[in-house]
């Protein structure tokens, strides 16, 4: 049974959050509920299948050597006229959809984020914009540093019910290893 309590995502590295959150601190009104991440699978199965699940995930995940990922442009998903999510376009993209690929071959009931008629579309979100969204990205790219990074693992997160709805990391399943869960 999948829940959205739970999710496997690529989170970037602590050190890198700051110019991330402070973006997210002004548009996205899911700051205080997820950390900065791309999401893989989303929603995803119950915390008690987690230990089976990172054990399958294992064995997927050492075909994936850790990579590198380059956060330089803003884009923006519309919803409607008046609404938009603002989000970083990573950096090599065709990787981490392999990824997400080989994952969903794992939990394929578990396949929203590939159902959207272009299928999945990596991205690290920042935020919400109404009609001024084509302003906002201007804005933001003019003062964004692009950030590089090293994915070397997924990260299976899970959150409670509020008040403690905040999402946290169960456990991490490493790339390009096997025989490995942390935890």
């Amino acid at each position: 049974m999948k829940t959205h309590k739970t999710a496997v995502v690529l989170i970037p590295p602590e050190e890198m959050w700051e110019p991330i959150q402070t973006i997210r601190g002004r548009l996205d009104r899911n700051i205080r509920r997820w950390m900065p991440h791309i999401t893989m699978v989303y929603p995803f199965r119950p915390p008690g299948e987690f230990a089976e699940l990172s054990r399958r995930f294992e064995e997927v995940c050492g075909s994936f050597a850790p990579f590198r990922v380059r956060l330089a442009e803003f884009r923006y998903f519309r919803h409607s006229k008046n609404s938009h999510t603002i989000w970083l376009d990573p950096d090599p993209g065709d990787t981490i959809s392999d990824l997400q690929g080989t994952l969903s071959e794992v939990v394929p009931d578990c396949d929203e984020v590939a159902s959207f008629p272009k299928g999945f579309t990596p991205h690290l979100s920042v935020g919400q914009a109404g009609v001024d969204v084509e302003d906002v990205i201007r804005e933001l790219g003019e003062g964004w540093n692009p950030l590089e990074f090293t994915i070397d693992a997924i990260n299976l997160i899970q959150r409670g019910e509020p008040p403690d709805d905040v999402f946290r990391t169960w456990g991490s399943v490493p790339l390009g290893k096997s025989g490995h869960v942390k935890s």
